[in-house]
């Protein structure tokens, strides 16, 4: 299966999860080529974005393990595949008006 960039948003509502949320991005830490992290005390969130390179297996069980915490939800969009790009190329071009 190939390899896809993708973003991941996650946003930690219950900080009693937060030790538990580091871990399982540890179990995926090579997937992970970037992250950046926000802790919002007046909001009570923290919210986590991860850029990744992954199979859509391992993005599919990274975020079922995060999302099924309480007070963690978390998104994901994953870059198209070669055959998808191939197949709808009329979509990525800018058609100038006029």
């Amino acid at each position: 299966m190939d390899k896809r960039i993708g973003i991941i948003g996650i946003m930690i509502e219950n900080f009693s999860q937060v030790p538990v949320v580091s871990r399982i991005l540890g179990e995926y830490s090579d997937c992970i080529l970037g992250r950046q992290g926000m802790n919002l005390r007046e909001e009570h969130l923290r919210v986590i974005s991860l850029i990744v390179e992954a199979t859509t297996d391992e993005v599919g069980a990274l975020t079922g393990k995060l999302g099924r915490l309480p007070g963690v939800r978390v998104k994901s969009i994953l870059s198209r595949t070669r055959e998808e790009k191939d197949a709808d190329t009329d979509r990525d071009v800018i058609h100038p008006k006029g």
